[in-house]
């Protein structure tokens, strides 16, 4: 990642694993980082949890925002999540 990526959009997604608890992240192309979390053993968190499914994805001006949209978000209760997802 070059310094030029940090100002293009970013996205903040919410994906349910095998467990059914849902991880929270950032990335510039959601779907290949999907992929990655269940083709790799890279996110501590996903590794015994594949496969996950994409339920939320939000595009952010840039890295900081997208950044401060998931923190924000991770505070979040389990049923706040679902209803984010939901639309709710």
């Amino acid at each position: 990642m070059n310094e030029n990526d940090y100002n293009k959009p970013w996205f903040v997604y919410i994906a349910e694993c095998r467990d059914k608890t849902l991880y929270t992240g950032i990335a510039m192309d959601v779907d290949k980082r999907i992929k990655t979390h269940n083709t790799t053993s890279k996110c501590r968190y996903t590794r015994f949890r594949k496969p996950l499914k994409l339920k939320y994805k939000k595009e952010c001006l840039n890295y900081n925002t997208a950044r401060k949209k998931e923190a924000k978000i991770k505070k979040f209760s389990k049923k706040k999540k679902l209803a984010l997802i939901d639309g709710v």
